[in-house]
């Protein structure tokens, strides 16, 4: 297009100079009177005129068509990738233009991919290497080191980083990370004694976690010196917001090659030991260790023993008994998950609850037990049974409301009366559920099931809001009754609490009885419902039904 535009201009150049010519020539020639002659000559002028404007025009267009075709060339192999190289010098001499805003386009792209090679390799608020970036570092460092050389990686998290993002904002959060890069700089710039020993190398990975990789170390000592060089200068206050501001931060301390030599193991083990430092008590640098290695191997395998056993129904549920203080009829039986382990045994909740809640598997079980509650519930119904079956619900259940609407769609399939069922929620938990949760449980509690309060005197309970949930029992916590058979101080405070528990309109309920001492006392203070060893220990549900019929004052109508 252009090169057909610029002959099209340089033939009506020709073209109207050789018309200028000829009416100049015929004029001069003419003198008055026009004759074949006086054209002729005036047209061979004329032809001369435009010969010589379109050779002149053709060379024009000659020298700019092969600038052109040299910018065309340069900006082809800008496309593929070449910002670097020069710009045809014929660009320049014969579009000028053009060559100026080949240049500025150049370093515009320039600019744009240094710029969009930065965001992806490095972190915008430290302008430290973000995750991809160290990784690739260190696996790349890794690769390359001797089999027995010594290196030493360090997880960093800060302590207390979420309270000023809370408190001061996420801009004063971002400053303040700013500074703690800046120190973590300044920790690896001291510890760099020799200067041509490759430099540490330090990143970002997310939030307030950071890592730092020495790739050259000489003695474990060294790893601990930078261990507290770290939290030394993690620990001093930062000036922000025109004022001081503490936080610290936990180190968790992996060396190469004894926990691994690849970067995985190593964060893993650095990971590992971050963690312990914080169960530790916080501000400190741990080492892993064979013992946390043991952990860490144990809580995988029990993860996949959890899996096994949902896939497998390796779970049962054991009830047991809770009876009235004043006739010793059953009112009401617990039921207790338990953990047929295939080489373990049985297992109590102790020891995979709190497994189950971190990996999420506490969702499927919580749906299995939710199956077997409501199918449960409906056999006793069927017999006759008239107890309340009292199932726990664990903080992963309780955050959503959807749990509640599946157990009361689970009791109407199955056809199980829902006056026969209770739910237990611990007292920290009823303290922090949501006004959703609230109006799921209160549905259940319309549809004719109770609400206790479990653990209760172990947290901290809002009276307004416990007084404001749709709660029927609270269950003492087994510390504020151990001792009521033998301290009189112990009484005193259980027999206040129950007063507390009759004055919000609910009964109370002692779970944990272990001797008849303790029984004998609480029923005496007011206790309405006990629950212990004392009285019945967990049962399977046939054992249960039994012991039931067999106990004095049970309240069982069998059918037929």
């Amino acid at each position: 297009m252009n090169g057909v535009s610029l002959k099209s201009r340089a033939i009506a150049f020709a073209i109207c100079a050789g018309a200028f010519v000829f009416i100049l020539a015929l004029a001069a020639t003419s003198r008055g009177h026009f004759d074949v002659s006086n054209a002729t000559r005036a047209l061979i002028a004329a032809i001369i005129c435009a010969a010589m404007c379109w050779a002149y025009a053709e060379r024009t267009i000659a020298h700019t068509a092969a600038a052109i075709d040299a910018a065309i060339a340069r900006l082809a192999s800008a496309a593929n990738g070449d910002l670097e190289s020069e710009i045809p010098p014929e660009v320049g001499e014969c579009v000028p233009q053009l060559s100026d805003a080949m240049d500025g386009l150049f370093r515009q792209l320039h600019a744009n991919l240094d710029s969009v090679q930065r965001l992806a390799l490095f972190d915008p608020v430290t302008s430290l290497p973000n995750r991809t970036h160290f990784r690739r570092s260190c696996e790349r460092v890794l690769t390359d080191m001797p089999p027995d050389a010594m290196a030493a990686l360090f997880f960093i998290d800060l302590d207390r980083f979420k309270a000023v993002n809370d408190t001061l904002g996420h801009a004063m959060g971002d400053q303040l990370l700013a500074m703690v890069a800046n120190r973590l700089r300044a920790v690896a710039d001291r510890f760099t004694s020799d200067a041509d020993a490759m430099p540490p190398l330090i990143g970002r990975l997310s939030g307030d976690e950071f890592t730092m990789f020495f790739p050259a170390l000489a003695h474990v000592r060294n790893a601990d010196r930078i261990g507290r060089g770290i939290l030394f200068a993690l620990s001093e206050p930062f000036d922000l917001a025109d004022q001081e501001v503490s936080i610290g931060a936990s180190v968790g301390i992996a060396l190469r090659p004894e926990h691994g030599t690849t970067l995985t193991g190593l964060m893993r083990a650095a990971d590992a030991a971050m963690y312990h430092a914080k169960a530790s008590g916080r501000g400190r640098a741990e080492h892993f260790t064979e013992r946390l290695a043991t952990e860490i191997a144990e809580r995988a395998q029990l993860e996949s023993d959890l899996r096994g056993a949902v896939e497998r129904d390796q779970f049962t549920l054991v009830y047991q008994p809770q009876i009235s203080a004043t006739d010793g009829r059953i009112v009401a039986a617990e039921a207790l998950l338990r953990w047929q382990h295939p080489d373990r045994g049985l297992c109590l909740p102790g020891t995979f609850i709190g497994r189950a809640e971190e990996t999420g598997l506490i969702v499927e079980i919580g749906e299995w037990v939710v199956e077997s509650v409501a199918k449960t519930i409906a056999r006793w119904g069927a017999l006759g049974v008239e107890q309340r079956m009292a199932v726990n619900i664990s903080p992963r259940q309780l955050d959503h409301a959807a749990f509640f609407r599946r157990l009361r769609d689970a009791m109407q399939m199955a056809g199980a009366p829902a006056r026969l069922l209770e739910l237990e929620i611990t007292e920290t938990l009823a303290m922090h559920c949501s006004s959703e949760v609230v109006d799921a449980i209160a549905a259940l509690r319309n549809d004719g099931a109770s609400i206790a309060i479990d653990d209760f005197g172990t947290g901290y309970s809002n009276l307004a809001r416990l007084r404001d949930l749709p709660v029927d029992r609270v269950k003492l916590d087994r510390s504020l009754i151990e001792h009521v058979a033998t301290q009189a101080e112990a009484r005193t405070i259980a027999q206040a609490v129950i007063g507390l528990i009759h004055g919000l309109g609910c009964e109370a309920v002692a779970e944990g009885i272990e001797t008849p001492a303790q029984l004998d006392v609480l029923r005496v203070i007011g206790c309405d419902v006990l629950q212990g060893y004392v009285i019945a220990q967990p049962m399977v549900e046939a054992e249960f039904i039994a012991w039931a019929r067999s106990a004095p004052g049970e309240e069982i109508r069998a059918a037929g």
